[in-house]
């Protein structure tokens, strides 16, 4: 059985980003692209963040296709009003899925980063137990992820926590629907899929 978080990440405070977190979010993408070798990947900017990410507030015009999460180190005591939050200590970021066989929603962890500053101090194990707690919370019945095969102190972080690799799967991906070549892994991958979507009428909503 794991064990619980340490008692600093027990006291952190976790919370839903919001708009003027958008800086902080994006800052902590590319701090995650670095720690994966991919800053030159990076496409998304402030504005992209703001038009397609979730928040508190977001309109039902326009909800967003995912939610994240932010941590912050507990507050240490102070008699100053103003004093400032401590700094954003990681983020986990994600949005909802659907399994058919269980009939069942679930959640799909796209990102989860702790800054090395932070990390070994129960932080990442809090925003897993929050993720597991909101997927309680929608009746679901799985959290997933994808976790790059050479990342081996994530792999063994992720088992201590009672996960397990789905050796039975491959990943598949288009990233590069407009046949450009400039997808995560190059070439023209999407150039088919761009053909097939010119086929028929599109889908009917009746």
């Amino acid at each position: 059985m794991p064990s619980p978080p340490a008692g600093e990440a027990l006291e952190a405070t976790v919370r839903f980003a919001i708009e003027s977190d958008v800086p902080t979010i994006l800052a902590l993408i590319h701090d995650l692209a670095a720690y994966e070798h991919a800053s030159h990947l990076v496409h998304a900017t402030e504005s992209s963040l703001l038009n397609t990410l979730s928040f508190p507030t977001s309109s039902p015009s326009r909800p967003g296709y995912a939610r994240t999460l932010l941590i912050f180190p507990p507050t240490p005591p102070t008699n100053n009003e103003k004093a400032e939050q401590p700094e954003c200590a990681g983020l986990a970021l994600y949005f909802h899925n659907y399994s058919t066989w269980r009939a069942a929603p679930g959640i799909y962890l796209e990102d989860l980063f702790i800054r090395p500053a932070y990390r070994g101090r129960g932080f990442g194990k809090r925003l897993l137990g929050e993720l597991a707690r909101e997927v309680k919370n929608i009746g679901g019945e799985r959290l997933e992820w994808s976790v790059l095969r050479w990342n081996e102190p994530s792999l063994r972080f992720y088992e201590g926590v009672g996960a397990r690799k789905l050796s039975g799967w491959v990943g598949m991906r288009v990233d590069d629907l407009e046949g450009t070549g400039e997808g995560e892994e190059g070439g023209e991958e999407g150039g088919e899929l761009l053909r097939l979507a010119g086929w028929g009428k599109g889908v009917v909503w009746e």
